[in-house]
């Protein structure tokens, strides 16, 4: 358990120092240079991931159960993971009308993919990662909505093509992956079987 609390310390503290050490990372990078910053950010969020996919693998081999869910939250958590998939798309599909509405669509599809699996998983370790996801997401989501606000930065849309794009390629990625990739990533398959 304290390579999967670790990793997630590593990973998602990388990921909020732009937000919540901004002046520390600005030193950083005038003392060791953008490229030399790049790097160890990079080292250090692998590392981090690393130590997540086997501190939670880990604790799967025997878990702690905090609660039993019922063989309908599979369901559900499949369910909410199609939006997370689609939002995911649309942060890299330039110029959607979801980018435009919600500004940080990856920060609201982590949202739903961290709520869905804490509806249908009851281990300690689920919700150290799938409550630490959760938590590190709405607060960056707040953080960085507050920030466009008061900066003035909007996310124009292009069209509804765009949007198209995104919900195809979401929609793409979460059968790819559901029917796919989750067995022999995860371990678990998402429909039984």
């Amino acid at each position: 358990m304290l390579a999967l609390i670790l990793g997630l310390i590593l990973f998602l503290g990388m990921h909020s120092v732009r937000l919540f050490a901004a002046d520390w990372r600005v030193r950083q990078i005038d003392r060791l240079g953008l490229l030399t910053w790049k790097g160890i950010y990079s080292v250090v969020s692998l590392v981090g991931l690393i130590l997540i996919i086997w501190g939670y693998g880990q604790a799967r081999l025997s878990p702690e159960w905090l609660w039993l869910s019922p063989v309908w939250t599979r369901h559900l958590a499949a369910l909410l993971t199609i939006p997370a998939f689609i939002l995911l798309a649309a942060a890299y599909v330039p110029g959607t009308h979801i980018r435009a509405r919600v500004g940080h669509p990856m920060l609201l599809g982590v949202k739903f993919w961290a709520l869905a699996h804490l509806i249908a998983n009851g281990t300690l370790a689920d919700l150290l990662l799938f409550g630490g996801f959760l938590a590190w997401a709405v607060a960056l989501f707040i953080v960085l909505r507050r920030r466009d606000r008061q900066t003035g930065i909007t996310y124009p849309a292009r069209g509804a093509s765009r949007d198209l794009i995104a919900v195809v390629l979401g929609l793409v990625g979460f059968v790819v992956f559901a029917l796919l990739l989750h067995w022999p990533l995860i371990g678990v398959r998402p429909f039984g079987g």
